[in-house]
């Protein structure tokens, strides 16, 4: 006799094997992860005469950034190599010139020796100014080489004292080089103006910025922040886009960056063979006071101007980023030597700037390009636009309806069993 137990592994069984059926065949998902060069980190602390101020949980600020670092450095991650360079550490005097020179690398970014690393850190005392600019800018020089990600964790309780060089101004510059590098700020005190300062240097890089007031959210946000570049992403390529197709550089699938000033068109060139298709899509950052009323025009152009399709976005009052992105799937020929078909992308944008708002470098601007095999007409129209997902839902659908029956069937005859008891 048949008991529960074992007709509900009987029915578990049938349904494993034909969810089995239809796994996802070997490779339909490609790995596309590549193998990238370590991720490197700068950690830039602030060790200015005012890091002496005792009011983070009833310690110091020297003393809650040095507990952070410590911890930082016993979890870094082994992939990521780690370095931490210094502001007024050095120099206790009056002298402004020689004051905003007061940088200097600590421990060199490379492969971790957590023990020397955090004797080092153990030997500051707060003693100068604060060149935050200047730190910046070696900071950045400090994380040249290789493919992989780049970050800058500036931590610090006061705004930068070595004007008219602006550390605003420094990670814009840094982001117009295309670099990849990302700039994080975290302000150990919760004063306007620093704020504004340093979520201005992170805006300009795609970075975060951070008000702490507690050693351990402190701890938690730096660790976070090292933890996240040790993830693998795909760095952007720097290109210059051109005010005319004809001069445009030719872009393959990938990820492009760029800058673009204010009201400017940049062109791109991409070649698309008959089957393909052409998907792009664009992000500009409007990392500065702009005007209300903006938008974002990414438009595919024959090379003789006519426009083919356009994809457009427009906003008011205040955004950080616009963007948008378009589809042209290029028709197949019965020619196989058909040439492949130079499509023009064209860039443009209607951010105008607040009034004293600096105009240069150009805005940052994200380019995505992918060129794909185009859609099979004749499937998507028997499959009801599910392109080539059909055959997964005719097969799940086929598993419901056999389940379905067995299920049934096992009904029944428990029924008839019991009528028959």
């Amino acid at each position: 006799m048949i008991t529960r137990q074992r007709l509900a592994v009987g029915v578990c069984a049938l349904l494993a094997a034909l969810a089995a059926g239809i796994a996802v065949p070997a490779g339909a998902v490609a790995d596309e992860t590549t193998a990238q060069d370590a991720p490197k980190v700068d950690l830039v602390l602030d060790v200015s005469g005012s890091m002496l101020a005792k009011d983070i949980d009833g310690g110091s600020r020297m003393d809650a950034a040095k507990q952070a670092f410590n911890e930082v450095v016993d979890s870094t991650p082994q992939e990521v190599q780690l370095g931490i360079r210094t502001l007024g550490a050095n120099y206790p005097g009056n002298d402004r010139k020689t004051g905003c020179k007061d940088t200097a690398q600590l421990y060199p970014v490379g492969p971790l020796n957590r023990a020397q690393a955090k004797t080092a850190v153990g030997t500051l005392q707060p003693t100068g100014w604060t060149p935050i600019g200047p730190a910046l800018l070696k900071a950045a020089d400090d994380l040249n080489g290789g493919h992989g990600s780049r970050r800058i964790v500036l931590i610090t309780d006061g705004e930068d004292t070595c004007a008219p060089l602006d550390p605003c101004e420094v990670a814009r510059e840094i982001a117009a080089k295309g670099v990849g590098l990302t700039i994080d700020t975290l302000g150990l005190v919760p004063d306007s103006k620093l704020n504004k300062q340093l979520s201005c240097i992170a805006e300009a890089t795609g970075g975060t910025y951070t008000s702490v007031q507690h050693k351990e959210q402190l701890s938690d946000k730096v660790n976070q922040l090292v933890d996240r570049t040790a993830h693998k992403v795909v760095t952007p390529v720097a290109v210059d886009g051109t005010a005319q197709c004809a001069t445009a550089p030719a872009l393959k699938s990938g990820l492009f960056t760029d800058r673009e000033e204010f009201a400017q068109h940049r062109f791109y060139r991409v070649d698309v063979k008959p089957g393909q298709e052409l998907r792009a899509s664009v992000s500009v950052s409007d990392d500065r006071q702009v005007s209300p009323d903006y938008g974002v025009t990414l438009r595919a152009l024959t090379t003789h101007g006519r426009e083919i399709v356009r994809g457009e976005a427009t906003g008011s009052g205040r955004t950080d980023v616009m963007s948008t992105g378009l589809r042209y799937p290029k028709a197949k020929s019965d020619d196989e030597d058909a040439p492949a078909e130079t499509v023009c992308l064209q860039v443009a944008d209607s951010f105008s700037p607040a009034a004293g708002v600096k105009t240069t470098p150009g805005m940052p601007l994200e380019l995505t390009v992918d060129v794909v095999d185009g859609p099979d007409q004749a499937a998507d129209v028997a499959s009801f636009g599910l392109g080539r997902g059909w055959w997964l839902l005719g097969a799940l659908v086929l598993t419901g309806f056999l389940a379905g029956l067995v299920w049934g069937w096992v009904s029944r005859w428990r029924i008839a069993i019991w009528r028959s008891n």
